[in-house]
């Protein structure tokens, strides 16, 4: 039985990074294609507007395609794994307008 959970763990651990690393990829999509800035300039900008927590939501997008293809393949404690990722995203969002 130990060896299920093991394996569920770890499946839920490759989702969860599935989901930080789309998070990323679509936080950089999103300043490469519409900020007139360079990539540290504009999270600098962010950060001075406190919109930072802006970027990191419209990056949460491409989670829900990562989310909707493993779910597509059975790969249900991945999609668990993003769901997760996700939540961190609004934790920090959140924590990021209140600090």
């Amino acid at each position: 039985m130990g060896a299920v959970k093991q394996n569920m763990a770890k499946e839920i651990a490759i989702g969860f990074g599935i989901g930080i690393i789309a998070n990323l990829i679509g936080s950089y999509l999103y300043i490469f294609f519409f900020s007139e800035y360079d990539f540290e300039t504009t999270l600098e900008v962010a950060i001075e507007q406190d919109v930072l927590g802006n970027i990191i939501a419209l990056g949460a997008l491409l989670n829900l395609a990562a989310f909707f293809l493993l779910l597509k393949k059975n790969r249900v404690y991945r999609a668990r794994g993003v769901v997760m990722a996700t939540v961190l995203a609004a934790l920090v969002i959140l924590i990021s307008k209140f600090l």
